[in-house]
This record gives structure tokens, C-alpha cells and sequence, in this order.
């Protein structure tokens, strides 16, 4: 025989503090990051996201011991650090799977599980909940965008291998958030948008890769045949990285000019953000 009790009966309203939107936007963002990097979930489920931040700080350790360790004479000749702009190339393949993860990670299960109409039942509207999203994918790609080439300076300035001076330092401190600010924004864009064409989440992270790859190809193909160079600029996987380039004064390996990677990189945000609200707002929510 059960001993199960009936110890009160009846509805209590809810008399805890009401935090309205921002509280709920600021909630989901932070659990949202939480599930992007596998936190408080399985050790499988943290392992891609984890490798994938890691691989992106070896080069800087690696270049950190180098400045600490040879003498200054002989890094000076042989050239074996990096520019704080060139680092990106030796981590573009790790900011790419890291993009692959997180977005697909942030956005498809919602939506598979049937949890997107208890979200929108809360004060978050479609646009609220997106821009929750949001500001857990940044700061989240911001661990492979901004985080090495922070680790890079400070490395470097306390091996005596940075920047001289204090206004220098700034300088290049403004650089570095302003690069790792420009990828992060771009590539959030575009894997929250495709992450919004599917419920499956290895559906979107293969279609993430794939944007990124065929955009590459297709386009190196057609200027190496002779087409006008300005074609690189549909080049996701150029756009972002030559922007930052530009941003140390460097001319990089694309000849069109500042101005306009800036317009394609701003009209690769814009049009994957307007792909992504357009989606939300033609779900049809179920419960």
C-alpha cells in the first residue's frame, strides 16, 4: 500500500521577484552558452566544443614559449613569430568547427524538441529570443576570435616580444577586440542562420562547413581563371580574416578596397540576420 500524502491543495501564485524580459533574455543566454560549450552535460557532449577552443590556443602557447625562450636576436632574423593578424590563419580551420558546433548547438534542439513554444509563452517574444541567442553565440565564438590573440599579446609583452609602450599596447589591444569582434559577429550571423533551416543539428553543422567551403572553392576558382578579384568578396571564408588585415594596416591577399570588405562583410551579417529573423517569424509554434 502506497504512503503517498496529499500535504496542500489549491494554486499559489508565484510571489518571487520579476525580472520581465531582460531576466528571461539574460537567462537563456547564459544557458544557452552553458549547452554551446557542454557544460553541466556529458563528457561527449563536451568534448568538440573544448577541443576545438583548445586547438585554437596552442599556436599562441607555442609562439609565447618561442618569444620567452630563443633569444631575441634570432626570432628578430628568422621571422618565427607571427603578426597579430597573420595568427588567424594558423586557427581558421578550428574557428571553423567551433562555428559548426555552436550554432547548430544553440538553436536546433529548441525547436526539435518542441521547446520554442514554451519559451515564447514566458515574456520573451521571437525577436527577444533570437537576440538571446545571439549574446550567447558571441561571446562563446569570442573564445576562439578574440581569446588567442589576447593570450598573444600578453604573452609576448611579458616575454619582452610586444608592443613598446603603453600607447602602442592600446593600439593593438583596440585591433585585436575590434578582429576578433568582426569574425565572431560574422560567423554567428551565418551559423544561427543556417542552424534555422533545420531541426537537426548535424544537418546544420554539415551545411555550415559547406557554405563556408563551396563559397571558398567556387570563388578562387572563377579569379583563378580570370575573373574580376571583387568575387572574393562572397568568399565567407576570406571576407572576415582580410578585414582584419586591413584593420593592422596590412594589405593582405585580396586587391579590392577597404571599404568594400567592410560593405561585404556588413552584407554577409545583415543578409544571414534577416535569413534568421524571416525564419522565426514564419514558424508555425507548436506546444
Amino acid at each position: 500500500m502506497s504512503d503517498a500524502r496529499i500535504l496542500d491543495r489549491g494554486y499559489r501564485r508565484y510571489d518571487g521577484p520579476r525580472l520581465g524580459v531582460a531576466g528571461a533574455v539574460r537567462s537563456l543566454a547564459w544557458h544557452s552558452a552553458l549547452r554551446a560549450l557542454g557544460l553541466r552535460r556529458s563528457v561527449w557532449a563536451k568534448l568538440l566544443p573544448l577541443a576545438a577552443v583548445g586547438i585554437a590556443y596552442v599556436p599562441a602557447t607555442v609562439f609565447v614559449g618561442v618569444a620567452a625562450l630563443l633569444p631575441e636576436q634570432l626570432v628578430d632574423a628568422t621571422g618565427l613569430l607571427p603578426g597579430y593578424a597573420d595568427y588567424y590563419g594558423f586557427i581558421s580551420a578550428a574557428i571553423v568547427l567551433f562555428v559548426a558546433l555552436v550554432g547548430p548547438e544553440v538553436l536546433c534542439p529548441d525547436r526539435r524538441h518542441r521547446m520554442l513554444g514554451l519559451y515564447l509563452a514566458s515574456p520573451l517574444s521571437r525577436d527577444s529570443y533570437l537576440v538571446a541567442k545571439v549574446l550567447a553565440v558571441v561571446p562563446v565564438l569570442a573564445l576562439v576570435t578574440l581569446g588567442p590573440p589576447l593570450l598573444l599579446l600578453v604573452g609576448f609583452t611579458f616575454a619582452d616580444a610586444g608592443p613598446d609602450g603603453a600607447g602602442e599596447l592600446l593600439g593593438i589591444l583596440a585591433r585585436i577586440v575590434a578582429g576578433g569582434v568582426v569574425v565572431a559577429a560574422a560567423y554567428t550571423a551565418v551559423s544561427l542562420a543556417a542552424s534555422s533551416l533545420t531541426d537537426r543539428r548535424a544537418v546544420a553543422s554539415a551545411g555550415i562547413i559547406l557554405v563556408l567551403l563551396v563559397s571558398g572553392v567556387a570563388t578562387g576558382a572563377l579569379v583563378a581563371s580570370g575573373a574580376d578579384e571583387r568575387l572574393l568578396l562572397l568568399n565567407l571564408s576570406v571576407v572576415p580574416f582580410e578585414l582584419v588585415q586591413r584593420l593592422y594596416g596590412e594589405a593582405g591577399q585580396v586587391e579590392v578596397s577597404t571599404l568594400a570588405l567592410v560593405a561585404a562583410n556588413l552584407a554577409w551579417t545583415l543578409a544571414a540576420a534577416a535569413l534568421l529573423r524571416a525564419r522565426y517569424h514564419r514558424l508555425r509554434i507548436t506546444r
